[in-house]
């Protein structure tokens, strides 16, 4: 599945300000909010569920990547947004190290498939090193796009 069917362009942010995994969660949740693909009054339940997500496992899947994630029913389709932290932040990752780079996605429940296509789409790419380095060099959200697109086009993660 590629990025430009669920990444929400509008709620990309290439400068997050949090500093904790909650503060990422809901500067992320917001963003989608802002971009109009998650309404306000369900802004708590969704950061809430990913937190909940959390309890059962870091997302925090090592080299400095994390990929925050739950299914709600507010939303019909699949969303996500894309952020980085210039200076990373303990996300209680598998390796320890701090994560920089990260993908939220929220799913609606009866959808399983797009959620599955969508996460092996972001751990594909993130397996290449030079699209994990290109990203953590974007500074706007514009050029977050633009890599996005070039993963969408198969330059990446072969």
């Amino acid at each position: 599945m590629k990025f430009s069917v669920f990444i929400s362009p509008k709620a990309i942010r290439s400068k997050l300000a949090a500093s904790t995994k909650e503060g990422v969660i809901s500067e992320m949740v917001d963003a989608l909010v802002e971009a109009g693909e998650v309404k306000e009054a369900d802004r708590g339940d969704i950061i809430k569920a990913i937190m909940k997500r959390e309890e059962l496992g870091s997302t925090g899947i090592g080299r400095g990547v994390a990929v925050p994630h739950t299914k709600h029913a507010s939303v019909e389709k699949l969303v996500g947004t894309v952020g980085i932290s210039e200076s990373g932040l303990d996300f209680d990752s598998l390796d320890g190290q701090d994560a920089s780079l990260f993908f939220l996605l929220v799913s609606p429940p009866d959808r399983p498939g797009d959620h599955l296509r969508a996460l092996e789409n972001i751990s594909r790419q993130l397996r290449d090193d030079s699209f994990c380095r290109l990203l953590r060099q974007s500074k706007t959200s514009d050029d977050i796009l633009q890599l996005l697109d070039e993963a969408d086009s198969s330059q990446f993660g072969s």
